[in-house]
Parts: C-alpha cells; structure tokens; sequence
C-alpha cells in the first residue's frame, strides 16, 4: 500500500504517484535549498547554508560552511523521514518559506550549535529559472537537474563563541534545485554568483573531462522588479592560487590551492559583453569531492565593484583537477 504524507493533499503531484515519489529512484535525486551570504565590501565572513531531501534515502540533512575570521567551520545534521519529509527543519536548523520567492527565514539554534544564525533573505532580483540539465556516463545518469536562482539582501546575525555578528547589509544569492546529482563522479562544474548594486550574474556551467561543454545558462538580473536577462556565452580563465595569492596546482588533494583568481565572460542576450576579473579565498571545502566554494572580490571592465561566491568543484577536469582520482576511469557520452 502506498505511504502518504500530509502533503498529498495539496495540489502539487507530478507524476501518479504519492509524494515524495519520484520519476526516476536513483540514489543521488535530491530537492535541495542554497544559501550563499557575504558583506557587500572585500573581506570578512561568510556563510553557507543547504537544506535537502533524498527520496531514496528517505533523509533530509544540511550542511553549514561558515568562513569566521579567516577559518573554515563545517557543520552537518540528518535526519530520517519518519513519516515527515516535507518539514524544512533538521535538528536545530530551519528554513522558513515566509513568502514564496520573496522572503525566506533561516534559522540555527546557538544553544546546540558551533555556529548559530537567525537571519532574513529579501529578495533584490527576480527569480530566475534554469533550463533542464543532463549529463551521462555511458547509459547511467550522473547529473539531471532542473534550477532557479535569485540574489537577495541579508539580514540578522550569526552566533560565534558566545558573540553575536551583524548580517545586516549582506547581500547573495540562494538557489532551488531538484533531480539527480552524483557529485562524486561529476567531472566539473562552475556555480557563479556575481553581485553588484545594480544586479546579480548567476551562471551554472558544466563541462566533460576534455573540457567540452554539456551545459552552460544563467542570467543577469537587474535589482528590482525588472526582467532577468539570459546569458548566452560563457568563457573561463581561472586558476588556483596559494595563501599567498601566488599560482599554485591543485594537485590530487588541493592542499596548496588555498584560493581562486582570473578572469570570466559573460555574453548576455543582445550581445553585450562583461568581463568579470575576482580573487578570493576558499570559504567552503569539499574534501575528496575536490574544491568548494570561494568568497571573491571582483571587479567587472565597466569599473563595477562587487563581491561573489564562486563554486568550482569535481574531480575530473584536465584543467582543474586533472590528478584527480579516477581520471580516465569513466565512459563518457
């Protein structure tokens, strides 16, 4: 017999069967939240925040990258479905859809975490909607994915070692995304996410080992009510750099690549061009699933100034990771 949940009485079915039923059952579908908060000026902290649940697995968890005075925290919590999962809350972190692509609640208990958080996502930009991504290897399904994108203000504060830390006047971007992703054997991918004052660059980008492109979309939303503009060209000149802020490889592990610098372009539909260059630390790191994310100071050939997060991540790459484990190891279509 069927196992219903209180969901399945609304009107939200996909497909003829209960929630939280999928079309395909696969290991790696999730629904997952993205939270990505830095100050407006260069430097200072970050925060980053993910809530997902995997039908196979009937769990939900989050994870938590904190980036506090130059040091990287890392917090997860899971939680069965148990006959719930639907409720956006794990342990003590929650999400709350205050008002659908408008406002959104997080919160993070400090009393029973390292880091504690109770802050507000307003939305500055429109959301915007990615087209349907897919990747194989062979006849198996590594990515098929579908993906909204919106930046937005921050507000509220973050909890650290018995002090409380304004979030007030950050600004980012959080994402929504659902389907199939095995991260573990994804070659490499580029998550940008560019703000200036007047708007957001959102790019997703996804390529094969050699380099070829599977998939790249994304957009520039102006801040405001107006429309998002789609991006229709992406090229990316990027390298690893040390503490220092030298060139550094990635090697098989990343232990001396301790941050990202270069060079992005972005081609919008119309045809103008932005060259976007940006430097920055990881904030958030991977392990063997290879890099992470980092918190960039980034300047565009117009003289904007802004901040971004970068995610570069995979293991694949003859570029970024190519001593990555497994290189040459997977078929490839």
């Amino acid at each position: 017999m069927p196992r219903l949940t209180p969901a399945d009485e609304l009107f939200i079915h996909q497909i003829p069967e209960p929630l939280p039923n999928v079309a395909v059952r696969h290991q790696h579908w999730r629904e997952s939240y993205y939270f990505g908060m830095q100050p407006r000026g260069p430097g200072g902290d970050a925060m980053i925040l993910t809530m997902a649940h995997y039908p196979a697995q009937e769990r939900v968890d989050s994870h938590q990258f904190s980036f506090i005075d130059g040091q990287r925290l890392f917090a997860h919590v899971s939680r069965p479905y148990d006959g719930d999962p639907h409720t956006t809350t794990v342990e003590h972190v929650r999400v709350e859809i205050v008002e659908p692509f408008r406002t959104v609640r997080l919160v993070g208990d400090p009393a029973r975490a390292e880091v504690g958080f109770d802050i507000t996502f307003t939305a500055r930009t429109r959301p915007y909607a990615l087209r349907r991504g897919t990747m194989k290897a062979g006849d198996e399904i590594l990515w098929d994915q579908s993906h909204f994108l919106q930046s937005g203000d921050y507000a509220g504060a973050i909890f650290y070692r018995g002090e409380r830390r304004s979030v007030d006047g950050w600004w980012g971007q959080r994402d929504h995304s659902w389907g199939i992703r095995d991260h573990a054997r994804c070659p490499m991918w580029q998550w940008i996410a560019v703000q200036f004052d007047d708007g957001m660059y959102g790019i997703w980008h996804w390529e094969y080992p050699n380099g070829a492109v599977v998939f790249t979309d994304g957009c520039y939303a102006p801040a405001g009510d107006g429309d998002p503009v789609p991006v229709i060209g992406y090229r990316h000149d990027l390298h690893w750099i040390d503490a220092s802020g030298e060139p550094a490889q990635y090697g098989r592990d990343g232990a001396a690549a301790a941050g990202l610098a270069g060079r992005i372009e972005i081609t919008l539909q119309g045809g103008r061009v932005v060259t976007i260059d940006g430097e920055g630390p990881r904030c958030a790191s991977y392990g063997p699933f290879g890099a992470g994310q980092h918190t960039m100071r980034v300047r565009a050939d117009d003289g904007r100034t802004g901040t971004a997060i970068y995610e570069l991540t995979g293991t694949h790459h003859h570029r970024y990771f190519p001593e990555g484990p497994g290189w040459g190891s997977v078929r490839w279509t």
